[in-house]
């Protein structure tokens, strides 16, 4: 049951990236132009600024091996495979569409780091003259299935006993 939330959840998301992200090399040509302002409303604005991430979040990890980009990948397929068999498992419809999110994400920036070598990276949100770290529809799934999975933890209610069970 918990795979019919979270599979149409992780292949809607890995959709929306990888269109993003066509759209953003292919139709915009960010690689070329570098910088699009998008929004600006007083001190806080939303551009697109290409960023061809070499590492993990935060451009850490970001070492200039030469399979660098393999390892990444291969970690994070790893990874995607472990949420799957939480998945299996999932005791509600709302984890599994966030663990649906974070494996669509992860698998998005593991066909990124495979086809370019880094994840392309293009959404830049500031305010004054702080900008936070540039990301893309992937990372915004992963965060928000994270942020999901952790509410889910600290507030979900037990399930009341089985007639049973200890």
């Amino acid at each position: 049951m918990s795979f019919r939330y979270g599979l149409p959840a992780a292949a809607l998301l890995l959709a929306a990236d990888q269109a993003s992200k066509w759209w953003i090399l292919e139709g915009a040509q960010l690689p070329e132009v570098r910088h699009i302002p998008l929004l600006t409303a007083g001190p806080f604005g939303l551009d697109l600024t290409m960023v061809w991430n070499r590492g993990v979040t935060f451009g850490l990890l970001s070492g200039g091996g030469s399979l660098n980009h393999l390892i990444l990948a291969l970690i994070a397929a790893a990874i995607a495979g472990f949420l799957l068999r939480w998945m299996a498992r999932a005791e509600t419809p709302w984890v599994a569409m966030a663990l649906g999110a974070v494996i669509g994400g992860a698998i998005g920036n593991v066909i990124d780091r495979l086809r370019f070598g880094a994840v392309v990276d293009f959404v830049d949100v500031h305010a004054w003259d702080w900008h936070w770290y540039v990301f893309n529809i992937a990372d915004a799934g992963i965060v928000c299935g994270v942020a999901v999975l952790l509410a889910d933890a600290l507030f979900r209610r037990p399930s009341p006993a089985r007639p049973g069970s200890p």
